[in-house]
């Protein structure tokens, strides 16, 4: 193994978080804090392309804090989830301490054929509860979301506007992916100290392998 991106204009990333790739091979990924007592170098949690060079672009700095990205299969779309829960050490602060929230929502980015992104709207506002993970697509173009709020913990299933179109519950979840191959159809959920599996009615979507 090696390192594909350690620096951004020569510091450190806050704390990479979730990836996702497009299909021309360039990689998109969130950089928030949560926890650690490292720096926090860079001055904005962004969003970063790497491209099939190995150069690396900071590509969105309006997201709020991003966490889980995922594209849309006809590569239009790229979708952040913004979950600023007001630190960048919670595990540091005293016990009791309070800290207010801040963007929590799902968000939708219109991707360009050069790797730029430009701001589209927000889908869901989920302000005051938490805000979401992961997300996936299935082939559709649908979200499947992992949603903490306590009120509700699931996965959401979502059309491309952030309609809800279904609800899977479990309990708090983190993340989502769908299965390859006859497993197309498998969703796989983390949630705390649970991994479930759900088959539906639909394929995930996939990159396209070279032999497609």
């Amino acid at each position: 193994s090696f390192i594909l991106a350690g620096l951004y204009e020569g510091k450190p990333f806050n704390a990479c978080n979730d990836i996702t790739i497009d299909e021309k091979g360039r990689i998109y990924f969130s950089d928030p804090r949560y926890l650690g007592h490292e720096p926090v170098d860079q001055p904005v949690m962004g969003v970063y392309r790497i491209d099939t060079d190995g150069s690396v672009q900071r590509i969105i700095t309006d997201a709020g804090k991003p966490n889980g990205v995922a594209i849309s299969p006809d590569q239009k779309t790229l979708y952040v989830v913004s979950n600023d829960n007001g630190s960048t050490g919670l595990d540091r602060l005293p016990e009791g301490v309070s800290t207010r929230k801040g963007r929590m929502a799902l968000l939708a980015y219109d991707l360009h054929e050069n790797g730029t992104a430009t701001f589209r709207k927000e889908l869901v506002d989920y302000w005051p509860e938490d805000g979401p993970d992961g997300l996936v697509c299935d082939k559709s173009g649908n979200l499947y979301v992992a949603e903490r709020s306590l009120k509700r913990p699931g996965i959401a299933i979502r059309d491309p506007e952030g309609k809800e179109l279904g609800f899977i519950p479990t309990e708090v979840p983190t993340n989502v992916g769908f299965g390859r191959g006859k497993d197309a159809n498998l969703l796989y959920i983390t949630a705390g100290t649970s991994l479930y599996s759900i088959r539906l009615n639909t394929l995930g979507y996939h990159l396209p392998s070279h032999h497609e």
